[in-house]
């Protein structure tokens, strides 16, 4: 400041005091006057000074919040908030810097309020986003690309379709075009992916090339071929049923219509094929909606325990017809399992009936419930459900096929006891929904043990 103020009167002083000594020199004025007129001179150029000095240091503080571009409702400065500029042009200019620096503010304001909308707008988009670099680091990822690939993100990124359209799209020369290519995922479910490729030029600020939006499309191919398997599996199962009911139906009509004998013993017959065909329907539909949402894994706590001892108390009566003991064990108190309630009950449902139908009459079924020991079973926490009979036991090679649809083992005796062959193809695709894993051991004469091993926390808050 002293500096600026001494500048200020050098420069306003200067031509002036040369003016006033060359007219001493020159005679035209006294120097006793002359004296007098310079010191007035000094005087108001020192009073003009300190005017001039202090509107400069308004502008600069004017130009130094312009700089800081502050909030566009934040208070001025204390100096620019004190006082104008006293100088009418010095005025002007303090309040076209203020003017622009409340502008800027704004803009930068506004543009905040963007960013924050486009970042609101990504996050909540319902398909999984990434923003790629040119090297194909991941800048960016929405929730739902969190939520449906977790830690999987570069796995997926280095499956070969997806990674050889990533690389074209990036070798692409500008202005290049969206692109879209479908793949399927085998691990941890089978999963269908249409992916779409947006290259981005100019680049993002953060150095973004490539846009990946990743569009799940299982659903879809679910129901497609849920169609197909649907009309093949009904047209071969219920041929039997509906041929039977054909047969007894025409008999009636005809040769035995007045036959009371006949229909007495008909009758019976065709509500046991009705209700096989029902049965068979039923597994059928319930198959195919456990299919149909089992890339999406269920995330509702489900407390086991019970769960299953409602089941136990519902099959009371079918467990005693067959003088059936049924035993659960393990803990009372365990973590719940995050789940579907309906198609657990499926899952224990088929496995107890299972276990009521093959285990020997008047025998045991040991049902354990506990958390999973370590060794066997994944790292993460999980419960384990164990279901074994002491029945004839199943053959080893009949092990690896029991889950296949229509699977039996012996057809005449599990159409005779009312199976669809059906029970544990569900079982399977239950586990699979759940994230969990099925274990079937047996050996022929020592019955038959079925474990389920299920996590007690969602995949993306275990351990890694």
């Amino acid at each position: 400041m002293p500096r600026l103020l001494l500048g200020a009167l050098l420069a306003i002083t200067l031509a002036p005091l040369l003016v006033l000594v060359g007219l001493v020199l020159a005679g035209a004025l006294a120097p006793q006057a002359g004296l007098v007129a310079g010191a007035a001179v000094i005087a108001g150029a020192a009073g003009l000074a300190m005017i001039w000095a202090e509107d400069l240091r308004l502008v600069r503080q004017a130009l130094r919040d312009a700089g800081a571009t502050p909030a566009a409702d934040a208070a001025p400065s204390s100096g620019a908030r004190s006082r104008a500029a006293t100088l009418p042009q010095m005025a002007v200019l303090t309040s076209d810097i203020t003017r622009l620096s409340r502008q800027l503010a704004e803009r930068d304001a506004t543009l905040a309020r963007l960013l924050k909308t486009d970042d609101i707008i990504i996050e909540t988009l319902p398909d999984p986003l990434l923003v790629l670099a040119a090297d194909r680091a991941v800048l960016r990822t929405n929730r739902a690309a969190r939520s449906a690939f977790g830690g999987d993100i570069q796995a997926l990124l280095r499956q070969p379709d997806l990674r050889d359209a990533i690389g074209r799209a990036l070798a692409a020369p500008a202005p290049a075009q969206p692109t879209q290519i479908e793949f399927a995922r085998t691990v941890p479910v089978p999963r269908d992916i249409l992916a779409t490729l947006l290259p981005l030029e100019p680049p993002l600020p953060d150095g973004g090339r490539l846009i990946l939006v990743l569009s799940d499309r299982t659903r879809e191919r679910a129901l497609e071929r849920m169609r197909a398997d649907f009309v093949a599996n009904a047209s071969h199962e219920l041929r039997t049923p509906l041929a039977s009911l054909i047969g007894f139906i025409e008999t009636l009509r005809g040769p035995a219509s007045d036959d009371a004998p006949a229909r007495a013993r008909f009758l019976p017959i065709m509500a046991e094929q009705a209700e096989r065909m029902n049965r068979l329907i039923a597994d059928l539909l319930s198959l195919s909606r456990v299919e149909l949402s089992e890339h999406q894994p269920p995330a509702d706590p489900v407390a086991l325990r019970p769960l299953v001892q409602r089941l136990l108390a519902e099959m009371e009566p079918r467990r005693v017809a067959r003088s059936i003991r049924m035993e659960l064990t393990g803990p009372d108190a365990l973590p719940p399992v995050p789940g579907d309630a309906d198609q657990l009950v499926q899952l224990v449902q088929n496995l107890l009936d299972n276990a009521i139908k093959y285990g020997a009459e008047g025998g045991l079924v040991r049902i354990g419930l506990e958390p999973a020991p370590p060794g066997r079973w994944p790292a993460r926490p999980g419960v384990l459900l164990s279901v074994a009979d002491d029945g004839p036991g199943i053959a080893r090679q009949h092990l690896p096929r029991l889950t296949e649809r229509f699977y039996r083992v012996d057809q005449g005796r599990s159409r005779a006891i009312g199976g669809t062959g059906l029970g544990l193809a569900i079982v399977k695709h239950v586990v699979n929904r759940h994230r969990g894993q099925l274990v079937i051991d047996s050996e022929e004469g020592k019955g038959a043990s079925f474990q389920v091993w299920l996590p007690t926390a969602p995949e993306a808050d275990a351990p890694r």
